[in-house]
């Protein structure tokens, strides 16, 4: 018999912090590494990690003629890297430094002809030590990053179903490593106003992530010196009325100093039916943007539940 767990488990920042910054550089490092070998895609689709069985993974990555694939697997607390032509190597994921962390991970991808270089600067973070000379970050709790990912597993289902009610534009349902946070994002199919940038990322980064009109939600797992884990939702550009409309459940709460929407991810998941609460916060936060935003939800929107063939056109042979 399999061991019950907790499907919303409690991820409280203090318990977990050093742990949670030594993931993020890791992620950082396998992320950089997807970014140089996938090819790009619109939005920067194509540098974010994937929610998988067993914790985050790149799916598999274009090189030369072969794939090459790295997971992070939170219930064995392995890192895997495999290739399409039958080579396989595992690192234990144990507490050590991003340094040793980096230099492994080279020198397996160079043990199966893998010549890839990417740059070691961490972004979007105040400390921008490059991997190779970080040995500062080293904790790994294997409790709480197998409760990070069964929290993710929640996240990408639910995001996932909220996702597919959307016949527009639309991201997948992707982990950020950058932000360090999950992600999707639907499109109204009009171009935006040129993002003015952010702090610890490149500009073009920014506007090419932000070039068109956009509802944007997901998931980031806190921090020590900021809160609590919070579900986020925002518009950009954000339409006059947005941060006025009323908001699902009633525990969500607009940031004036963020200017996004938040629900508290504790509220939720001691609700009782937090797939439902979480879908509530979703759908009332894009209705903010579309509505107040003009979009055209007849064309982009269809109502949820099961597919529906004639919704493609499809006819009876």
């Amino acid at each position: 018999m399999m061991p019950e767990v907790e499907n919303w488990p409690a991820l409280p920042p203090e318990a977990w912090e050093d742990t949670r910054q030594t993931l993020h550089m890791w992620t950082q490092i396998v992320g950089k590494i997807r970014m140089e070998l996938a090819p790009h895609v619109n939005h920067w689709w194509h540098v974010p990690l994937y929610v998988t069985t067993r914790g985050l993974g790149t799916s598999p990555m274009p090189y030369r003629s072969r794939f090459v694939e790295i997971d992070f697997d939170f219930v064995d607390h392995q890192l895997t890297i495999q290739t399409s032509d039958h080579r396989q190597r595992t690192l234990p994921l144990t507490p050590r430094p991003v340094a040793d962390f980096y230099r492994e991970v080279m020198d397996a991808l160079r043990a199966f002809d893998v010549e890839v270089s990417i740059w070691t600067t961490p972004v979007e973070v105040a400390d921008r030590t490059p991997f190779e000379k970080d040995t500062h970050h080293a904790a790994y709790d294997a409790d709480y990053a197998t409760r990070f990912w069964r929290a993710l597993v929640q996240m990408d289902r639910v995001l996932k179903r909220f996702r597919s009610w959307y016949l527009g534009k639309v991201s997948p349902v992707h982990f950020f490593w950058g932000s360090f946070d999950m992600a999707v994002t639907r499109f109204s199919g009009r171009p935006a106003p040129r993002h003015p940038g952010g702090p610890n990322v490149a500009r073009y980064v920014m506007v090419e992530a932000y070039s068109e009109e956009l509802s944007s939600a997901g998931w980031w797992p806190g921090d020590s010196n900021t809160g609590q884990p919070l579900f986020y939702a925002y518009a950009y550009p954000e339409p006059p009325g947005f941060r006025d409309h009323p908001i699902e459940p009633a525990e969500a709460f607009y940031s004036e100093e963020m200017a996004e929407f938040f629900l508290p991810y504790d509220v939720l998941r001691t609700a009782g039916d937090p797939d439902e609460k979480l879908l509530a916060f979703l759908h009332s936060t894009y209705e903010a943007a579309a509505i107040h935003g003009a979009w055209d939800r007849e064309r982009l929107e269809r109502e949820p539940g099961p597919w529906d063939p004639s919704m493609a056109g499809a006819q009876d042979d």
